[in-house]
Formats: structure tokens, sequence, C-alpha cells
């Protein structure tokens, strides 16, 4: 059994190597530490809501995914939004509705918050992702481009 909850900075360190883990799928080298400095940073100064899912029924629950957002507003819409940026769960539990739960739980606490969308970005390349996103109702914007200026 699967259970989904708001994480807080006390769960660092169960969340840090799963969160270095979805750096390197995005071809990012390995570092721990950084991981895990990040992610204290975030929840620490409550800059970031994760949600983890954990095995439940156990003594000792097993980290199994997470999710990550980031709160912005939409000036048009003049309400919040959410950012999905991060959604990863360890390969021996996907394919068993985990990502999706953790979709579930941010698309919740986003509607409590009064969010008018929950936004995310994938890698073209990621086709399982976009295809739970889809499922979930998700769709490409076809009106606005997406720019970025690196830094």
């Amino acid at each position: 059994m699967i259970a989904i909850r708001r994480a807080t900075v006390e769960d660092v360190d169960r969340i840090a190597p799963l969160f270095d883990a979805y750096r390197q799928f995005y071809r990012q080298p390995p570092d721990g530490s950084l991981a895990r400095g990040f992610l204290a940073d975030r929840l620490g100064r409550g800059e970031s809501v994760v949600f983890v899912a954990e095995t439940a029924g156990t003594s000792a629950p097993e980290t199994c995914g997470f999710t990550q957002l980031y709160p912005l507003f939409s000036s048009v819409a003049c309400r919040p939004i959410w950012i999905l940026s991060d959604l990863f769960v360890a390969r021996a539990f996907r394919r068993g509705g985990v990502g999706r739960r953790l979709m579930e739980a941010a698309h919740e606490f986003a509607r409590i918050q009064g969010a008018a969308t929950v936004e995310l970005d994938t890698a073209h390349t990621n086709t399982t992702a976009q295809t739970l996103y889809e499922s979930l109702g998700y769709r490409q914007d076809l009106e606005f481009r997406h720019y970025i200026l690196k830094l």
C-alpha cells in the first residue's frame, strides 16, 4: 500500500536520493549534497510544496516518489498558479499508479489554494510522462510560447 502526504523539512534526507536521481534523469551529474541542500532550502524557507509517496503499514516506510510545486501568480486571472516542477518515481514503483497519485495530490492542493492552473514542462523525449499528463487532462498550450533565457 502506498500513502501520499505533504513532506516537511524533516523528510529531506529521505527524499534527497530520489531528487538526485531525478536530476540525473535530466542529465545532471550525481550530487547528493547539492540535492539535499536544495530541498532543505526550499522546504525550510517555505518556497516549495513537496508531496512524498511512501510504503504504508511497515515499521520503516520506503520512499517511492515525490513531486515538487512552486507558487506563482497569474496577472491575467488574478489568482495563484502552481508550477509542477518535479515528478519522480523510483524504478521499483513505476507503472503502479504512484505518479498519478502524486499528481492528484498536487491538483487537490492547488484547488484548495484557489489556483487557476497547475502548469508543467517535460522533455520532448519523456513520452511516458507525457502519456500520464495527458491522461490527467493536461494539454499543450497552443496560445503561448515558452521562452527561456539561460543565465
